[in-house]
């Protein structure tokens, strides 16, 4: 009865599992967007356009969020109408800065298209609550604050204004040269002066500069990258957008945690950013900040997705010191904009590359992968390099990690096998001694003795091969370099290989054939277990892992594909081999203690 109960209760588990995962999530109330429904449309009015600037308006570079979200945009952006618009461009980047705020309104990367087959760059920061580096808390100069634009070129820009006629302030953004220390095409060196204009003493309040706003990248992200980063000299700390959205365990039953606006962690920032699944934004000052600030956004969702569509922006907060009568002080840093690409990230002076979650969870510090997914990156991108196709670069690496851990794996299954071939004799003593555990232990133990059999050498092969496989794991979640990476029939390596829907189910064949090779691999697998109930279970561990990983990208469910199939190939090598054990004479005790050979005599 308790095993029937059991079967039941896991399969009402599945099911349960099955419907939070394919049912239409509720889409949150969004007060932004129903103020823009009764908002008036404020109308342009003309405007000088300096040399090398051209007047706002619509964009035809527009990322796959911006054009989904035109509604959530006018909502939350606070550009004027009237603004004029500074481009500072490279090879990389076109910097789009706004005279008001006097900050960069948004970034579009030239390498990195918005959507797949369609024309256009992507935009950061397109969707924003604030221009990038905007100040933030500071009234009078803030994102509404009109900026004069002083002087433009193709690599710098200046604004000035002056607050209550009494502090002036001039900011200045330049493309950083190539023979910069920490130059990136990707980086705009930012300066912010304060000037007291007034002769006695001014205080200044703590200032805020606007990280920006990173959103989702397509419909199928689900937010897990979403996250305000920020690096105090040590470790990096990540405020991931579930923090602020509430819920919990206790949500059950009404005592879930609120929804908070923002959060503000305290403490030293030698850097600090926003980013999603493959961008980033990270602001690196000269003078370490004193905090770090998270809010959520809410935007339009996506046309054909019923999830939630929220975004996360931040800030990082400074101490400015009163200025003594026409003093002086700044604000000065460098910004990136661009890619999670390591190899670039890690030519920083700051440690900036650990804004990717490689060790942002506790599951992946304890396996090493701030060390192990670094190191893969290099090498991934090395084998790349070699074959031409990403794809074929996920598979090389996959088998070069597979050998690698080939001593261990096999080590494991061969222990795996001599105890599937002592379950019989074990289960014998179960039987024996059921009222007894302490004589079944014994008994136990007599056995493995018996047959030089190590009860845990199936598990310490496997746990030394598990950094490998999980820093891989982690690294291919958030490699930029695979967004829009065709392989076989998968447009895009980090999506879903979605090939169609059925009655609203997306079809994606890349899991399932992961998942028909971990239902192989289980039955060519010996199983250390006379459980029937035990063995039940572990029958259905490849239809739950089908369901958890159906909604993975493509590159992880094609390394978890052909790993499987080199398990595949390495197990049936091994169950059609002989263990040297079997083959061993058997060894008897004679009198004394001593050991006797079973020979049989030979023919006379």
């Amino acid at each position: 009865m308790d095993k029937k109960n059991t079967a039941i209760g896991v399969a009402l588990l599945l099911a349960a599992f099955a419907v939070l995962y394919f049912a239409p999530k509720p889409l949150p109330p969004s007060p932004a967007l129903a103020a823009t429904a009764t908002a008036p449309t404020a109308t342009p009015t003309a405007s000088p356009t300096p040399a090398g600037t051209s007047t706002a308006g619509p964009s035809t570079a527009a990322n796959a969020p911006a054009q989904a979200n035109q509604t959530a945009f006018a909502a939350i952006s606070h550009d004027a109408a009237n603004a004029v618009i500074t481009t500072l461009s490279n090879e990389f980047i076109e910097a789009r800065l706004t005279d008001f705020g006097g900050a960069v309104r948004e970034v579009a990367f030239k390498k990195h298209p918005a959507v797949l087959g369609q024309p256009g760059f992507y935009l950061f920061n397109h969707i924003h609550e604030d221009p990038l580096l905007a100040l933030t808390d500071f009234p009078g100069l803030g994102r509404d604050a009109h900026y004069e634009l002083v002087r433009a070129s193709a690599s710098e820009a200046v604004y000035r204004t002056v607050l209550d006629g009494k502090l002036e302030v001039t900011r200045t953004y330049r493309l950083m040269a190539a023979s910069e220390p920490g130059s990136d095409p990707y980086r705009l060196h930012h300066e912010t002066i304060f000037r007291n204009l007034a002769p006695t003493t001014t205080p200044l309040p703590r200032a805020g500069l606007s990280l920006g706003t990173a959103t989702l990248v397509s419909e199928t992200d689900t937010g897990q990258y979403l996250s305000v980063a920020s690096f105090d000299g040590d470790s990096t700390k990540f405020i991931e957008r579930s923090a602020l959205e509430g819920g919990g365990i206790g949500s059950f039953v009404g005592a879930g945690s609120p929804v908070k606006s923002v959060l503000e962690n305290p403490g030293q920032v030698m850097w600090a950013g926003v980013k999603n699944q493959f961008f980033a934004s990270i602001y690196t000052p000269e003078k370490p900040g004193i905090s770090i600030i998270a809010r959520r956004i809410e935007l339009a969702p996506f046309p054909i997705s019923q999830r939630p569509n929220v975004g996360m922006t931040g800030a990082a907060r400074f101490e400015l010191p009163a200025l003594a009568g026409h003093a002086t002080t700044k604000l000065t840093g460098s910004l990136y904009v661009g890619p999670q690409e390591y190899r670039r990230l890690a030519k920083f002076e700051h440690k900036e590359d650990k804004v990717l979650p490689y060790t942002q969870y506790f599951f992946n510090r304890i396996f090493l992968s701030g060390y192990v997914a670094p190191a893969l990156n290099v090498l991934l991108n090395a084998t790349h390099n070699w074959v031409g196709n990403w794809g074929v670069a996920v598979i090389v690496m996959t088998l070069i990690l597979k050998i690698v851990s080939l001593p261990f794996t096999l080590a494991a299954s061969r222990s795996a096998k001599r105890m599937a071939k002592l379950q019989p004799e074990m289960q014998a003593i179960r039987e024996k001694y059921k009222d007894n555990p302490q004589k079944q232990q014994q008994a136990t133990m007599e056995v493995f003795k018996k047959h030089k059999v190590n009860p845990v050498g199936g598990c310490i092969p496997v746990l030394i091969t598990f950094p490998l496989f999980i820093g891989f794991f982690a690294m291919l979640q958030c490699t930029a370099e695979l967004r829009f990476a065709p392989f076989l029939w998968a447009k895009d390596l980090a999506a879903p290989d979605t090939i169609g829907v059925v009655f609203g189910i997306p079809i994606n064949i890349m899991p399932l054939l992961m998942g028909a090779t971990m239902f192989f691999q289980m039955r060519l697998t010996p199983t250390p277990s006379a459980d029937n109930m035990q063995m039940k279970m572990m029958k259905f561990m490849p239809f739950i892992f089908t369901l958890f990983c159906y909604s993975f990208s493509c590159a992880l469910s094609l390394y978890s594909t052909i790993n499987g199939l080199f398990t595949i190939g390495q197990q049936m090598v091994i169950n059609r081999t002989k263990d040297p054990v079997d083959n061993a004479p058997a060894v008897e005790t004679g009198p004394g203690g001593k050991t006797v050979k079973n020979v049989t005599p030979g023919k006379k």
